[in-house]
């Protein structure tokens, strides 16, 4: 934990320091243990929420000269509504990312990317036979399997697998930069 602000009373407007430094050591324990639960076991943080607990303690002299028993309870208040702001304060902005967790993200194309290499596919099947064009359509656009295409183009199976085969080779050709994504 760290040491209590050194300020002294001045015109009645902050607590002494002798007066903080026994606050600390009688109710500094039970803050902390309270504030580490309240932070999930964070030790810097809860010495960060105990510390802020106790600058508050010394900005208001007037919650510990009051009449009570002890002022245990006010500490603890006051550390639990900082523990409570903490937190929303931290749910309130995106989680922080650690540089090792971006290098391996897999980067997303955008909208324009996406739609530039739509575009760049489309004319690329453009440029196949009609009978390759139209096993591509079937087996990869529509998704039927190859006895499904066959059926529906009225050639054997062994014959939609082979103009497959040789119409992703065209494109391959065609689209060097997209070689990758055709496999």
């Amino acid at each position: 934990m760290t040491a209590a602000p050194t300020r002294t009373r001045t015109r009645g407007a902050t607590t002494c320091e002798h007066e903080l430094a026994a606050l600390q050591r009688e109710h500094g324990r039970p803050l902390f243990a309270l504030m580490l639960r309240l932070s999930d076991g964070d030790r810097q943080r809860a010495e960060d929420l105990v510390q802020e607990t106790f600058v508050r303690a010394w900005q208001h002299p007037e919650a510990l000269s009051a009449d009570y028993d002890s002022v245990r309870p006010w500490l603890l208040t006051v550390g639990r509504r900082l523990a409570i702001d903490a937190r929303r304060a931290r749910q309130a902005r995106p989680a922080e990312v650690g540089d090792a967790v971006l290098e391996n993200a897999r980067v997303c194309a955008d909208h324009a990317e996406r739609s530039a290499a739509m575009l760049d596919v489309r004319e690329a099947v453009k440029t196949l036979t009609p009978e390759h064009r139209e096993v591509l359509v079937q087996v990869y656009f529509r998704g039927a399997s190859v006895a499904e295409a066959a059926k529906a183009l009225g050639i054997p199976p062994g014959t939609v697998k082979s103009r497959a085969y040789y119409a992703l080779r065209a494109l391959r050709r065609v689209l060097p930069g997209y070689a990758s994504d055709l496999r």
